[in-house]
């Protein structure tokens, strides 16, 4: 019977095999190593996860931004203009050129420029837009000579002669017809020359009226009145100077040079172009010496003097071309 209840009791406090590495601490990891384990793996997994991601939205990123960069590359080197072309051309050169820009031309005016220069891009290439560069530096020094001394006199720009919107559209406007009807091929090609040389010429014309404007106005020593040659203050609208006056036509005669470098106009054209500058500018001084600040005329103001200048420079620029310089080659 002893024997038995031995037997009974060694069985029942024997432990098998499998039970044993249970309850030990070195041959198999506790739950909480297991535990510990799981998670360190479970981090690991998100981490890599997490970074994958990233690496993927950053790989994802960069090449969006090749791809815009190539795009925006594609469209400057566009042998044709294209609107998109020249909206990317114009945006990369207006953020670079920025610095120059807002010491000429208002916030607003920037906006008017870069429509001008988009237009311009689109119907007549870099060239034509580095024509309307080319004016636009030549115009902007010239307004800032002896800026202080044209202040004190009261005959200086406004807002140190940064210009605002309308003065942008009043010195384009005949630029930018020509522009549109050559990009929409009015008249088929034999229109299209025409319209690139009043293109030109609107420019040569502005040019020069700003340079004779703004030289005359501070170095001018006797200024005449244009209907009459009396001698009036500096600053007198349709009022001319012998120092503005050459000043003027060495600025169109190089804006015309520009043109023909850049192969918009011919070297006969480029004479036209000086010439019918001239000509506009006179016709220009006439009008503001007649018209211009009278009662009945108080519409008349800078701006729309402007337009019919450069109309005249072009159109006057157009009717040599056919009249005098086909019958000349001819």
């Amino acid at each position: 019977m002893a024997s038995i209840s031995a037997t009974l009791l060694l069985n029942s406090t024997s432990l098998s095999p499998l039970s044993f590495p249970r309850f030990s601490g070195f041959s198999s990891p506790s739950p909480f190593a297991r535990s510990h384990r799981l998670t360190h793996r479970n981090l690991e997994s998100s981490s890599n996860g997490t970074l994958s991601r990233a690496d993927g939205g950053a790989m994802s990123a960069a090449t969006s931004m090749q791809g815009a960069v190539t795009e925006a590359m594609r469209l400057i080197q566009t042998a044709s203009p294209t609107w998109k072309s020249a909206v990317a051309n114009n945006l990369l050169i207006f953020v670079l050129g920025s610095p120059l820009l807002v010491t000429g031309l208002s916030a607003s005016g920037i906006a008017a420029a870069f429509l001008l220069g988009t237009l311009t891009w689109r119907a007549y290439g870099s060239a034509g837009f580095l024509l309307v560069a080319a004016y636009f530096v030549i115009g902007t020094a010239a307004t800032k000579v002896k800026m202080s001394e044209k202040e004190a006199e009261g005959v200086a720009e406004k807002k140190k002669g940064r210009r605002g919107p309308r003065s942008v559209i009043g010195s384009s406007a005949a630029g930018c017809v020509c522009a549109f009807l050559s990009i929409y091929q009015v008249g088929g090609s034999a229109f299209s020359q025409l319209f690139r040389l009043g293109f030109v010429s609107s420019f040569c014309t502005k040019v020069s009226d700003t340079v004779s404007s703004e030289i005359g106005k501070a170095y001018g020593k006797t200024t005449y009145l244009a209907t009459t040659f009396k001698i009036v203050p500096r600053g007198t609208e349709g009022a001319m100077s012998v120092e503005g006056t050459l000043a003027g036509l060495l600025a169109s005669f190089f804006l015309a040079s520009v043109g023909c470098f850049l192969g918009q106009i011919t070297p006969p054209e480029a004479a036209v172009c000086v010439l019918a500058s001239q000509i506009a500018n006179l016709g220009e001084s006439i009008i503001g010496a007649s018209f211009q600040d009278k009662e009945g005329f108080k519409w008349l103001n800078n701006d729309v003097v402007n337009v019919i200048n450069i109309s005249l420079g072009s159109i006057v620029a157009i009717l040599m071309q056919q009249f005098i310089l086909q019958n000349w080659v001819k």
